[in-house]
């Protein structure tokens, strides 16, 4: 399984860019959001990937953000809907703005995404608007708890001997590795002792 992929941007269009991967190109079909965070071509880019498999195909889709990948995932599980459908969903509203409307059920601001009509819309709200609801009850959990977590893994590395300021770097260079998932002290504990062994 390819979770991501970091190389060269050797090819950059709107909806599909080509990554030298030390001297395998690799082609990735990506939404517009990816096409605008990306960097120019010839500089160094990290994507997090999706494999679609199909008897006759392998299709590799690129994100720059674990946000979109989740969204991408979320709507081909919805019926009727593909990856290439759901590439052009993402290419026309932003992750946030789909967010919104599907917890909403704005049917009418999801109509007016290209390729979405108005039983597409009533679907994507009726089977993803609760997905959606949990996830952000999630994330408020994740952010209530992350100053606790993170207070007691600078407190762990301050009792292994390392000074505060080191701590404090290493215990945020270890969040931004995170991809937004809810860390566990342990977790973030070794990944910090990671990062000051290896600055």
């Amino acid at each position: 399984m390819i979770v991501s992929l970091t190389g060269t941007l050797i090819r950059k269009l709107p909806t599909e860019i080509v990554i030298d991967v030390q001297g395998v190109g690799y082609g990735l079909s990506i939404p517009l959001s990816t096409y605008e965070a990306i960097g120019d071509i010839g500089g160094t880019v990290t994507l997090l990937t999706y494999l679609h498999v199909r008897e006759d195909i392998l299709h590799l889709f690129g994100f720059a953000t674990e946000e979109e990948r989740t969204l991408f995932r979320m709507l081909t599980s919805v019926s009727g809907i593909g990856p290439k459908m759901a590439q052009g969903i993402l290419s026309g509203v932003s992750p946030g703005e789909l967010r919104g409307h599907l917890l909403q059920g704005n049917t009418t601001a999801l109509t007016a995404i290209p390729g979405v009509g108005k039983k597409l819309a009533e679907r994507l709200v009726v089977e993803l608007r609760e997905k959606i609801s949990k996830q952000e009850s999630d994330r408020s959990t994740a952010k209530d708890t992350e100053p606790h977590i993170k207070t007691e893994a600078i407190l762990g590395l301050t009792s292994l001997g390392y000074n505060r300021l080191a701590a404090e770097k290493a215990v945020r260079q270890a969040l931004s590795e995170m991809n937004g998932d809810t860390p566990t002290i342990e977790t973030l504990l070794k990944k910090a002792l990671r990062s000051i062994a290896n600055p």
